[in-house]
C-alpha cells in the first residue's frame, strides 16, 4: 500500500510557475511508475505527465510539452512536477498516481495508488 501527498499548488498570475511535490509512503518507490493528472469538475480526470521508475523516461500531454516537467527522486520518494509558462487553462485540481508497472500510463484506471488532489489556480 502506497500512500501519496500533494503539495506546492496555489495561485500564480499568468507566465508564472509552480512546483507540485508528491511525497509516497508504504511502499518501495522505485517499483512504480508515477504519473501527474488533473481534472475539472465535470470532466474526466486528464493525463498530465508521467514518468518511468528509472526517471529516465518522461511523457507529457501535449497541452502542458514544453511547459512542464516531471522528475522524482527515488532515494526521497519524491516525484516533482514544475509547471511553468503558466495559462488560466492550466487552473484545476492535480493529482499524484503510482503503478505498479514497468510502462508509464495515461489512463486514470491504470494506475492503482492517488493522492488526495491539489488546487492549482492561475489568474489572467
Amino acid at each position: 500500500q502506497v500512500q501519496l501527498v500533494e503539495s506546492g499548488g496555489g495561485l500564480v498570475q499568468a507566465g508564472g510557475s509552480l512546483r507540485l511535490s508528491c511525497a509516497a509512503s508504504g511502499g518501495i518507490f522505485s517499483i512504480y511508475v508515477m504519473g501527474w493528472f488533473r481534472q475539472t469538475p465535470g470532466k474526466e480526470r486528464e493525463f498530465v505527465a508521467g514518468i518511468s521508475r528509472s526517471g529516465v523516461s518522461t511523457y507529457y500531454a501535449d497541452s502542458v510539452k514544453g511547459r512542464f516537467t516531471i522528475s522524482r527522486d527515488n532515494a526521497k520518494k519524491m516525484v516533482y512536477l514544475q509547471m511553468n509558462s503558466l495559462k488560466p487553462e492550466d487552473t484545476t485540481v492535480y493529482f499524484c498516481a503510482a503503478r505498479q508497472s514497468t510502462v508509464v500510463a495515461v489512463r486514470p484506471l491504470d494506475y492503482d495508488y492517488w493522492g488526495q488532489g491539489i488546487q492549482v489556480t492561475v489568474s489572467s
